[in-house]
């Protein structure tokens, strides 16, 4: 596949949160685990070290496939090269996702955005900061709740993307993916997680826990989101990262 874009001279940000046992996953899952296999000098007399990790599929800094929550949907592998490496525009809602936790970002917030900026252009990577990642990796602040388990999800409080405004940007506008700095594209107490089958069932793949969003300009930077690439996966750990010119 030829590559569409001339790389643009630059400062690269790294949009990704690093993996280890701080790491936020939803409350019902066990998290990430690093194991050592062997950490020390061989019997050959030179220093050797190899280790072993486990994680679910959705945490940390990741993608979300649409197979995620609809049925026939491409799964992280099948999704093409060329919709995850693209110009980008960030749209930010810190302002109000700060002072309200359950905020979902609707379709006035596009429409302002438009306003200032022009129509969202075809085949962009959509990017809607919440300030949320300032308070990474504390889950009380960034998911509302320490807790683990079932009972911690009826505490969720963290902003995401309203249904009704992700139904407007797949009728109306041609993006190539889309993602945010919070736990989940749908808000914390979503029951129904309707965002999510909207984005899936209209082929959108979309990441989630970005780190660093406040580092990246309204337009003009160039993001690779380039995931683990799991066959058959829903989902995996993301490596996301912005060129700005």
């Amino acid at each position: 596949m030829k590559n569409k874009f001339s790389f643009p001279k630059g400062c690269i940000v790294d949009l990704t949160h690093s993996y280890s046992a701080e790491t936020i996953y939803w409350p019902t899952e066990d998290g990430f685990k690093l194991e050592a296999e062997f950490d020390g000098i061989t019997e050959k007399g030179y220093y050797y070290s190899a280790k072993k990790f486990s994680a679910p599929e959705h945490g940390g800094t990741h993608m979300d496939a649409p197979i995620h929550f609809a049925k026939n949907g491409k799964t992280i592998d099948q999704i093409p090269l060329d919709s995850l490496i693209g110009y980008a525009i960030v749209i930010d809602v810190s302002k109000e996702a700060l002072v309200n936790p359950d905020y979902q970002v609707s379709i006035q917030d596009f429409s302002n955005w438009e306003s200032c900026y022009g129509k969202i252009p075809d085949r962009i990577i959509v990017l809607l900061h919440t300030g949320y990642g300032r308070y990474w990796p504390n889950s009380l602040k960034y998911l509302g709740t320490a807790k683990k388990g079932r009972d911690a999800l009826t505490d969720l409080h963290f902003p995401g993307l309203h249904p009704d405004a992700a139904k407007w940007l797949v009728e109306n506008r041609k993006i190539n993916a889309i993602g945010l700095d919070t736990q989940s594209i749908d808000y914390g107490q979503s029951e129904f997680f309707k965002t999510h089958r909207i984005l899936c069932t209209n082929d959108i793949p979309f990441f989630e826990n970005i780190a660093n969003l406040d580092k990246v300009p309204v337009t003009g930077a160039l993001v690779i989101a380039l995931p683990m690439k799991i066959e058959g996966g829903s989902g995996a750990p993301l490596r996301l990262v912005a060129i700005i010119p």
